[in-house]
């Protein structure tokens, strides 16, 4: 059975309280919400805190309200509260509720899905397991068994809800000790499967602000083995602008394939001033399928999960051609 390691267990009632807990602290102490993430990699050894930081009591970061052009998001609700979201964000609520089981969607949060830490065959193992192999890169050893000549990790994104958020422009406030900062999504990412975040070890993930919908759709499609509880081996975020029944602009987002959620510009460009005809849409899907490189660290064949890039970039978008029809 594995058991957690020994820490002290603080819960802050305001943001302030808990960044002089995490400055006490220093590197030894981590941040939890719904703690899906971290207590399974603390029971395995991945993260050892010697001090964990409740966000779940502190009030500031939860709830739906209306903010300047759209809409901000608690970082704390839950991935089950987001089904709320579902008239005004359909693409958000429908990755929310393709994460996981219910059980663990009642626990885990939005912020905690969109820091989620990067998966990898090799990582995300026992201690036993990896010592074994003489551990890897991403923790306690010096190569990637993914790429063993490669100078970098390359665990992949698995976050569900992240590649949308890319996709429709969304924003992250983040609250730290020399102030606030607002920072488009894309931007918050790193392509390394151990530096995959820019946010800093002690900034906390506030609030996500989702920009109003307005003339813009978007969709969310996810390639698992499992249908009710897995964790994506690809996922696509598809986000069009439509102006008279033209697209201005569009986005296609990939997920499961890289170490960050990769935005693929050359596949937006090909939608960009049609009506969504079969022939954009195929160029579209062909422009997501050739950066899509999916390694040995997930499920499935590789070519295989390549070819499925192309089938569901276009699955996505047909999806968004039916919903501007009805």
């Amino acid at each position: 059975m594995l058991r957690l390691p020994q820490f002290t267990y603080l819960q802050p009632a305001s943001l302030a309280e808990a960044l002089r807990m995490k400055a006490d602290a220093g590197p030894d102490g981590s941040y939890v919400a719904g703690g899906t993430d971290l207590y399974p990699n603390m029971k395995r050894r991945h993260q050892t805190p010697t001090t964990v930081i409740s966000l779940m009591g502190i009030e500031e970061l939860r709830g739906v309200r209306n903010a300047e052009r759209g809409t901000a998001v608690g970082a704390a609700i839950t991935l089950t509260e987001l089904h709320t979201l579902r008239e005004r964000y359909p693409a958000v609520a429908t990755a929310a509720e393709l994460v996981s089981t219910p059980l663990l969607r009642n626990m885990g949060t939005l912020g905690g899905n969109l820091c989620l830490d990067t998966r990898c065959n090799y990582y995300n193992q026992s201690y036993e397991w990896r010592k074994a192999i003489d551990f890897c890169m991403k923790k306690d050893g010096a190569i990637c068994w993914v790429a063993p000549s490669s100078p970098r990790c390359w665990a992949v994104s698995s976050s569900d809800v992240a590649p949308v958020m890319v996709a429709i422009g969304a924003e992250y406030q983040l609250v730290g000790p020399k102030g606030e900062r607002l920072v488009p999504a894309a931007r918050c990412y790193h392509n390394d499967g151990i530096n995959y975040l820019t946010k800093q070890p002690d900034e906390i993930l506030a609030a996500v602000r989702l920009p109003a919908p307005d003339g813009w759709d978007a969709v969310y499609h996810k390639l698992r083995r499992r249908g009710s509880f897995d964790f994506p081996v690809l996922g696509v975020a598809a986000w069009v602008r439509w102006e008279r029944g033209t697209i201005v602009d569009a986005r296609i987002v990939l997920g499961g394939v890289a170490s960050w959620p990769q935005e693929v510009p050359e596949a937006g460009a090909a939608l960009k001033a049609t009506a969504l005809e079969d022939e954009a849409i195929a160029a579209a899907a062909e422009a997501a399928y050739r950066p899509s490189k999916p390694l040995d660290n997930t499920d499935f064949e590789l070519s295989w999960r390549k070819q499925m890039t192309r089938v569901y970039a276009t699955r996505a978008l047909q999806e968004l051609r039916s919903r501007r029809r009805e």
